[in-house]
């Protein structure tokens, strides 16, 4: 088992094999499918809950069926049976991505580049001051792709803690001179210097990223789905 190494999986939806999929998911896993009404909404979260499961019984050397979940206390899941395996799991469009790693915490976040009239008022809300100064000075034609860097970097982070966007985006600012690093974040998140945050390399239009509370983390991607 190695503790310093942060794998990450990316993948894209393929209805054509969903049904294999399909029986990898639990009970209550097919009730929420069944109540989705989109069906390509519907697919993705087979396919992706499905992959979930293969990836952790995989690290843990066990068959799919035997994963259990359960929540803490913001409704980040965890393994009832393995609490030492972390992971997190981001979807947008027909991308999905899932982070694993033993004895840490981690997030990731994905997200697809859309232009928005409303870019410079989500900048104000959710940038800390540093960031949003340095945003604004950007050339025009820069803008929605570092809006999203810097969105998908500190999403990351938010969801490593268990807390999600609740906990307030602009609690993390990343370090504009040195995007991997954070500048500051809530005191009951270690330091700030003990966080390293990876960009992954997604086709054009996606962006995303990767957030762990291990410096000397070896956050790697892995093309063998399992």
């Amino acid at each position: 088992m190695n503790t310093e190494l942060i794998e990450y999986w990316i993948g894209q939806l393929d209805a054509g094999v969903i049904q294999s999929h399909w029986q990898i998911l639990d009970e209550e896993e097919r009730v929420r499918a069944l109540a989705i009404k989109n069906p390509r909404q519907r697919d993705r979260y087979v396919m992706v809950r499905s992959n979930l499961r293969q990836i952790l019984a995989f690290k843990l050397s066990i068959e799919p069926g035997q994963i259990r979940f359960s929540k803490a206390e913001h409704g980040k899941p965890y393994l009832a049976d393995y609490p030492e395996l972390a992971f997190n799991l981001s979807h947008t469009a027909d991308h999905w991505a899932i982070a694993v790693g033993w004895h840490c915490r981690v997030g990731i976040d994905i997200e697809i580049a859309k232009p928005r009239n409303s870019l410079a008022g989500l900048v104000e809300k959710c940038f800390a001051e540093p960031e949003a100064a340095y945003w604004h000075r950007l050339p025009e034609a820069q803008q929605i792709a570092e809006f999203y860097r810097f969105w998908t970097r500190k999403e990351a982070f938010t969801k490593a803690t268990g807390r999600g966007i609740a906990l307030g985006l602009s609690q993390c600012v990343i370090n504009t001179n040195k995007p991997t690093e954070l500048l500051s974040v809530p005191d009951d998140y270690l330091p700030a210097s003990a966080w390293q945050i990876r960009d992954l390399m997604l086709e054009n239009g996606i962006f995303g990223a990767v957030a762990v509370d291990n410096k000397t983390a070896d956050i790697r991607t892995v093309d063998n789905p399992f």
